[in-house]
């Protein structure tokens, strides 16, 4: 499997060849889906909250006596039975974040790039380099690749001219090569990364495998 190297204005400089065998294959889309739940899961507030009858303020007094009233039994005007009452398993605080085995994540993310490459959604540049914060030379960037929608840059180190250069780039998201993951990929509408941000992706993968 090929793969081209552009400059900033989309034209062929290099290309590379996939000879790994993880790029072969179809994409393991359950390995995929295991590590999307598990990212979802982890970004989900938890804060959701509810009162339970011991919640709710006043009813601490019996609404009428036990017998002979010719009405139902009644010990509170907080029971969940009533308007104004408490929420009967109503949903409470809690974390709801967890963690699949690092190997599983790995090879999501092996998966989520091959599927952007399959789906010609995955831009290796060159280069990407700023001596000082300009975000003008990068302007282009969305129109030349064709981004509509969020996407994410994937530099092989934050430095922070650059940094400073392209965060002002509506589209993009900025990721550090170490720290990218399927999440990521797979969210973005397209994977715009230098060539030594690939190979670093590609070092990752390659020391697990």
């Amino acid at each position: 499997m090929e793969l081209n190297v552009v400059d900033l204005n989309g034209k062929t400089v290099e290309t590379l060849t996939l000879k790994e065998p993880w790029w072969e294959g179809p994409v393991n889309l359950r390995v995929l889906a295991q590590a999307l739940d598990m990212y979802r899961a982890n970004l989900r507030a938890g804060t959701a909250s509810t009162k339970t009858r011991g919640d709710v303020s006043g009813g601490g007094k019996k609404p009428w006596k036990q017998k002979h009233t010719g009405r139902a039994r009644a010990g509170s005007i907080r029971s969940p039975l009533w308007r104004h009452g408490g929420v009967t398993f109503g949903p409470h605080p809690r974390d709801f974040g967890y963690h699949v085995p690092k190997a599983i994540r790995r090879k999501a993310l092996v998966e989520s790039l091959k599927g952007k490459l399959r789906d010609q959604e995955l831009v290796v540049v060159d280069r990407l380099a700023a001596s000082e914060p300009k975000t003008k030379p990068f302007a282009g960037l969305a129109g030349t690749f064709g981004v509509e929608r969020s996407s994410i840059i994937v530099l092989e180190e934050l430095a922070p001219p650059l940094v400073k250069s392209l965060r002002n780039l509506r589209p993009f998201e900025l990721r550090r090569a170490d720290d990218v993951n399927a999440f990521d990929v797979v969210n973005a509408q397209k994977v715009l990364m230098t060539k030594p941000a690939f190979e670093r992706v590609t070092q990752r993968i390659a020391s697990h495998q």
